[in-house]
């Protein structure tokens, strides 16, 4: 498949799933985008649904045609990216009939490009979903992505395996490699959170411990912080489950959890997991 093709289908595959969520679709275009953003397997994925799942809102998913290019524009100049970023996203809104909506974007990775994306949407807002990273390293143990013997890739093209990812510092990107699978689950972790930090001022924490804990609480908080009902929200974070939360004590080996530690112990103690 040519690459031209490969990018049509994408953005066909995006369109056709904004369509199918948008619902009412009123006139003109709303600028007050929500960007999810954080770790892949912190709840990012159940946040961007439940946020578009309000009145007014549609989750756009995991843009592919954004997600194939993000490892290009964290390169790039912020202004650069800005422009492509939203050049990418009103296309899919376009397509999808849903400019008039609050769009909800969720890929992961939009985290290291977010102060363009900010910059592209200057009335979004971010909600960054944060998440115990040891319990973070066990789904991404269980999913596989960073295995070194795990081939093929994912929806954008982008290959699963060992190899380093944009995300992974020019000068560590040997060790990154030769690391064990748990150290670089945790190295992922560390990146993603520490990226999507960039933007504290437009930036609206959510802590998937306390979304289990106190779903109303949080739909209320998150819900004033983007100026909409709380209770379709509500409705919305009353559907978390936490049966996964603290599985990193029965399930990681001490092997495991020492690699975590020595990865990432320093940003799970400033963030307040002990």
């Amino acid at each position: 498949m040519t690459p031209t093709l490969r990018s049509a289908r994408a953005y066909a595959a995006s369109a056709a799933r904004v369509a199918r969520r948008g619902g009412f679709k009123p006139l003109g275009r709303e600028e007050r985008l929500v960007f999810v953003v954080g770790s892949p397997r912190s709840g990012t994925s159940f946040t961007g649904k439940s946020l578009g799942s309000q009145p007014g809102f549609v989750d756009l998913d995991e843009v592919t045609p954004l997600k194939a290019v993000l490892p290009r524009l964290a390169g790039e100049p912020r202004d650069r990216a800005a422009q492509e970023l939203r050049t990418i996203l009103e296309r899919v809104r376009l397509l999808g009939l849903a400019r008039g909506l609050r769009a909800v974007e969720q890929t992961p990775e939009t985290s290291f490009v977010l102060e363009a994306a900010l910059l592209a949407y200057p009335q979004a807002t971010a909600v960054h979903v944060l998440r115990d990273g040891r319990d973070v390293v066990c789904s991404l143990l269980e999913r596989g992505w960073l295995r070194a013997d795990r081939g093929g890739s994912d929806d954008a093209g982008l290959a699963y395996g060992a190899h380093s990812r944009f995300w992974v510092e020019p000068e560590h990107r040997e060790e990154f490699e030769h690391a064990s699978e748990a150290r670089r689950c945790a190295w992922a972790w560390r990146r993603y959170v520490t990226a999507a930090a960039a933007a504290p001022e437009r930036t609206v924490e959510l802590r998937y411990e306390a979304l289990v804990e106190s779903p109303q609480a949080e739909a209320d908080r998150i819900a004033a912080a983007l100026g909409s009902e709380p209770e379709p929200l509500r409705r919305a974070f009353a559907e978390v489950h936490g049966s996964s939360l603290g599985r990193w004590r029965r399930d990681l080996t001490p092997e495991q959890v020492a690699d975590v530690q020595a990865e990432a112990g320093a940003l799970l103690a400033e963030l307040g997991y002990h």
